[in-house]
């Protein structure tokens, strides 16, 4: 069974949040957003993996350094 760390969890427990909120607001500016062009949903669309990945990051050099 896979163990993980603390901030681990909490980082898994934040990604699922951040790329559900992310999700819905691609949604709601493609579904909704009739005098916005579509190209406006890459950005949360990109945001909604680099955050998540910036803050994996961010937390694995802390657990490093800590440790």
């Amino acid at each position: 069974m896979l163990r993980l760390k603390l901030w681990q969890k909490l980082w898994l427990l934040f990604t699922v949040i951040w790329v559900v909120v992310a999700a819905l607001n691609v949604f709601a500016i493609l579904v909704f957003g009739d005098e916005v062009e579509p190209e406006k949903a890459l950005w949360p669309a990109f945001f909604a993996f680099a955050v998540p990945a910036a803050a994996y990051a961010v937390g694995w050099v802390w657990a490093r350094l800590k440790d």
